[in-house]
């Protein structure tokens, strides 16, 4: 009862606190009661006045005011991630394309949407005004170029490419009269972008691949980066090569000129590297990315540079190097989701990048710290039952467990033993016991006080996806690709119970809060959800309706309710006694990884590959 009001009170004070910079309440799908995270960064592009940062995530455009860094407005309505973004000369205009095919332009001081442009494109790679603000001119992956009338809305001239080569990444000059592409890997061209003419081509000769595009202020040159972490710089008009920046020791991924043209932005693993382009000698280095920057930015006046990562974007002094402001709460694909025993915070894990178990207050929607050790991507994440400790499984060369303690962050065991990605988490009643389920196909009992491993639970054939612990701790169930769910005694490790319902790959297993009922989520070609009874192994309901593979159920902590995230983007909330679907939450980009119940029962949290995590209200 005090953590059902204790909860009731904390949503309460999220909701009443929220204020239009709130981030966490923007442009919110509908049933949806907050968004944590920002998503992951896929570009960023300053207003030709420089009063607006525009961050295209995978979930939508975020926009900040420059003179503070804070958030006014998020932008979204396309049905697929954001390719690519335009400001019109007088800034009021914003155009973005995505994989959706359709072009939608934005009103940046309200936020609104104000119309839409459609065309012969697949997946729309870059957009650029015309200086008179008059024409909109987009590229396509499919080699198509199209000009539309903002006006009208009609398309002016369509121009139809190579049908061969496929566009890899395009960029068009200040001018918007040039498009430079990166066609099939191995060509750099340049057209004319009102004629569709090629101007010059340079070609790779199909051992060195290209890809970056970035065009100089004047227009008179363009860089590119090759395979060999080369950047190359040609004469826009000539095609002659101008000079080559050589000798990075790390791959490169982004490259932005500065505002007057002299300096080079060039972005790496995990720093930016800044080269004067008339002497071609190194200026400086700009350190404290976690991962690969793969988006550079200069405000028009040159003095700020902005580099994206996947999870953050920072602000540089241009001059000095030194970093201004940080742009968090971007985060990568969400791979699990775990709320704490009282309900106050949130873990959440799967950026591949930094490796990171994060930690979200949901009354505030703020990050409360991170939980760092892994080597490897994180796929799962659990709280013992007594909210002090959370554990995390890795993969990606690391497969192991590791348990953290919540107050302090300090990495207390390290459980190692498996020889495969640890894809499943899961703590006993007591909290005395982790249960780990693996690529390797078996699942591994450890003794959270010393570390050790007490007993291997082996049988499945494939890949274990699932771990999950009765309420009474004696029983232990897995869920595997072998297309079975298996019941093991989690005292003497011996198999119980076999349940082969499923077509597919199981995704996922949970247990009611009272224990007499498994469930099951079915991977492809299966993709339901089914109930068991554990005690005579008899199938007592097939959940249908998802149209792909069931990452993540759980149930309500009455045990009344169901609720399943799946690849069809949508989070679903079953009746368990009568297999009716209850509701439907349909607002998440990419698919929901996963699903977990506050302790109240009221609110619902599913971890999304868009890099964001929706909290919905449950009826």
């Amino acid at each position: 009862m005090k953590i059902t009001v204790m909860i009731l009170i904390l949503l309460i004070l999220f909701l009443s606190q929220a204020s239009p910079q709130d981030y966490t309440q923007m442009s919110l799908p509908e049933g949806a009661v907050a968004r944590l995270g920002k998503g992951v960064v896929k570009g960023i592009l300053y207003s030709p006045d420089g009063a607006l940062l525009a961050v295209r995530a995978s979930m939508g455009i975020w926009l900040y005011d420059t003179t503070n860094y804070r958030t006014i407005a998020l932008l979204t309505g396309d049905t697929g991630w954001y390719n690519s973004i335009a400001f019109s000369a007088d800034g009021k205009t914003l155009a973005s394309g995505s994989w959706d095919a359709i072009v939608r332009l934005w009103d940046t001081n309200t936020g609104e949407q104000k119309g839409t442009l459609s065309g012969q494109m697949l997946d729309v790679v870059d957009l650029v005004f015309s200086r008179d603000g008059t024409t909109l001119t987009g590229v396509a992956r499919n080699n198509h170029l199209v000009l539309w009338d903002i006006q009208t809305s009609e398309m002016k001239q369509l121009i139809a490419g190579d049908r061969g080569r496929r566009i890899r990444d395009a960029a068009f000059s200040p001018d918007g009269t040039t498009v430079a592409c990166v066609h099939s890997r191995y060509f750099v061209r340049l057209w004319d972008a009102l004629t569709g003419e090629q101007k010059w081509m340079a070609d790779g000769h199909g051992e060195a691949s290209f890809h970056g595009l970035a065009f100089s202020p004047d227009g008179t040159t363009v860089a590119c980066v090759d395979s060999k972490s080369y950047v190359r710089l040609w004469n826009t008009v000539t095609g002659e090569q101008k000079r080559t920046f050589t000798g990075h020791t790390e791959e490169v991924f982004s490259i932005a000129f500065s505002s007057d043209g002299e300096t080079l932005a060039i972005g790496r693993s995990n720093d930016v590297q800044l080269w004067n382009t008339v002497t071609g000698q190194h200026k400086q280095a700009l350190t404290g990315h976690r991962s690969p920057v793969r988006r550079l930015a200069f405000s028009p006046d040159g003095a700020t540079l902005a580099s994206g990562s996947v999870d953050s974007v920072y602000l540089w002094d241009a001059k000095t190097g030194e970093r201004k402001w940080a742009l968090t709460g971007h985060t990568e694909t969400v791979k699990n989701v775990a709320f704490s025993p009282d309900g106050a915070t949130l873990a959440s894990c799967g950026q591949v990048f930094d490796n990171t178990v994060r930690l979200w207050d949901i009354k505030t929607g703020e990050q409360k710290g991170g939980l760092t050790g892994h080597t490897g991507t994180v796929y799962s994440v659990a709280f013992s039952p007594d909210g002090m400790t959370v554990a995390g499984g890795g993969g990606f060369r690391d497969n192991t467990a590791r348990l953290w303690e919540v107050q302090t962050g300090k990495l207390k065991r390290i459980l190692t033993g498996h020889t495969g990605t640890v894809y499943s988490v899961a703590f006993s009643p007591d909290g005395m016991t982790v249960a780990s389920g693996s690529e390797d196909q078996t699942v591994r009992l450890w003794d959270t006080e010393t570390g050790e491993q007490k007993r291997t639970l082996t049988g499945h054939t494939r890949y274990v996806a699932s771990v999950s612990f009765s309420p009474d701790g004696g029983t232990v169930a897995s869920g595997s690709h072998d297309e079975t769910v298996r019941l093991w005694d989690a005292e003497t490790g011996e198999q119980k119970q076999v349940f082969t319902e499923h077509s597919g790959g199981v995704e996922s297993v949970a247990f009611s809060p009272d224990g007499s009922t498994l469930a099951g989520g079915g991977g492809f070609r299966d993709e339901t959800v089914r109930l068991w009874d554990t005690e005579t192994g008899e199938q007592k309901q097939v959940f249908t309706g998802h149209t792909n593979k069931v990452e993540s159920i759980v149930f309500s902590p009455d045990g009344r309710t169901v609720a399943s995230g799946a690849q069809d983007g949508t989070v679903r909330l079953w009746d368990v006694e009568t297999g009716e679907q209850k509701q439907v939450f349909i607002g998440h980009i990419e698919m929901p990884n996963s699903v977990a119940f506050s302790p109240d029962g009221k609110t619902l949290a599913g971890g999304c590959i868009d890099g964001t995590i929706l909290l919905w209200k449950v009826h």
